[in-house]
């Protein structure tokens, strides 16, 4: 291929990384701002001081709705403490990393994201979201003294030093399943026992596909590069790895005698800007009917212009030969383990890229060497057999819409490229 083409098939794959690895970048750097220590105003009384300095904290999690800029689509949350010594809200948030970061991008490709806990002023934290447009809530928790001040030192210890880094994974160690097993920890397992055992019937797939939905680019990117590991239906333990599903389930947690862990819920700002759709948008109809237009349209373009639909497969081969070589780097080149196995790649398979020489010969109006043709021959077998896995029961990935969208185009450029198959 020419220097240009290279330069395409470049632009394309960085194109499909982000898609499928922009949910990472869920806050802003670090700015290494440190929380000062909390003070008492001289003018309260000695009194008043002693017995706030004893009172245990209040406890709440502040949930930011999603926003419009694409690592915002998620939403975001944290953990606040109501100090009574201080008298201030101190937000303890998961979601901070730092671009200056030795080898930060080399990580983030790689799966391999560390991220900090801040704790910084409460009003200091909301003030972007605010200005964003993005509401948030904040829920008041129901925790025995001891409870809360266990959990209010143990986020005052991690957040210092090298404490406050841990390792990053979207669905299994976020902002928000940080915020959930903290919680759960100073709960002695509440949540974790309450939630782990109900579901809703919703996957990692179907809730990144939903929230992603306003930018289609990014839903796409998702849809292609999520293996089966995210179709398995979720608890609503695991599910609250979005924020707002974590909001939902605390509503619905009791203590032990009864009494429901939220308290009180109030709105720290109101949410101006858009919402993701309840459910994640169904396109199998749509695929179809895509798929077989698709195809009809290269058997006709074949009879009436050959050239042209050589000049077709040789930007379709492209793309997909670009995407295939994505996924095969996301499953034996990162720690994506979402991604690993993905049955896609035998409809978007790195030997689409082998077939551009051939596809160049027809649209120079050249016949094609035989390697060509049962290469060919292999890249449609390879998408027969992407289907035919949909028939089996232990085959759980949900990519049916890509094999009714890209089976057919696949079959029909054989049929016109490669008449003797």
């Amino acid at each position: 291929m020419a220097r240009s083409d290279w330069r395409l098939v470049a632009a394309l794959g960085l194109w499909l990384l982000t898609a499928l690895l922009a949910p990472a970048l869920a806050q802003p750097a670090a700015t290494g701002d440190t929380l000062p220590p909390p003070t008492v105003s001289a003018a309260t009384p000695q009194a008043s001081t002693e017995a706030a300095a004893t009172a245990a904290p209040r406890i709440g999690v502040v949930t930011m709705e999603p926003g419009e800029i694409f690592f915002e689509r998620f939403g975001h949350n944290a953990i606040v403490v109501d100090d009574p010594a201080s008298g201030r809200r101190i937000s303890y948030n998961f979601g901070y990393f730092d671009l200056d970061e030795p080898n930060f991008f080399a990580n983030f490709i790689h799966g391999q994201m560390r991220y900090w806990l801040v704790a910084l002023p409460l009003e200091q934290d909301m003030a972007r979201y605010r200005e964003l447009g993005r509401g948030a809530s904040l829920q008041w928790l129901d925790l025995t003294p001891d409870q809360a001040r266990a959990l209010a030192a143990s986020l005052e210890e991690r957040a210092s030093g090298e404490n406050a880094r841990y390792r990053y994974d979207y669905y299994t160690s976020n902002c928000s399943t940080q915020v959930r097993d903290a919680l759960d920890d100073a709960l002695g397992g509440v949540l974790r026992t309450q939630l782990t055992g109900r579901s809703q019937g919703n996957t990692y797939r179907s809730e990144s596909v939903r929230l992603a939905a306003p930018a289609a680019w990014m839903a796409i990117g998702f849809h292609i590069g999520l293996a089966g590991y995210a179709d398995k239906p979720l608890s609503r333990w695991e599910e609250s790895f979005i924020p707002m599903r974590l909001r939902d389930a605390l509503r619905e947690v009791r203590l032990a005698d009864g009494r429901p862990l939220v308290v009180a819920e109030e709105t720290l700002h109101p949410h101006r800007i858009g919402q993701p759709p309840a459910e994640a948008p169904r396109l199998r109809v749509p695929a179809l009917f895509a798929g077989v237009a698709l195809a009809l349209g290269a058997l006709w373009l074949g009879r009436r212009a050959p050239r042209a639909l050589a000049g077709l497969a040789l930007g379709f081969w492209t793309v997909a030969g670009l995407a295939g070589l994505t996924l095969l780097f996301i499953w034996f080149g990162s720690a994506h383990v979402a991604g690993h196995g993905n049955e896609n790649l035998l409809l978007l398979s790195p030997l689409c890229l082998f077939l551009l020489p051939g596809g160049w010969a027809r649209l120079r109006g050249r016949e094609p060497s035989v390697r060509f043709r049962w290469l060919l021959r292999i890249v449609v077998a390879g998408a027969a057999l992407a289907g035919f896995l949909k028939f089996l029961p232990f085959r759980p990935q949900e990519n049916v819409e890509w094999v009714l969208l890209l089976l057919p185009l696949h079959w029909a450029l054989l049929r016109r490229l490669d008449p003797r198959a």
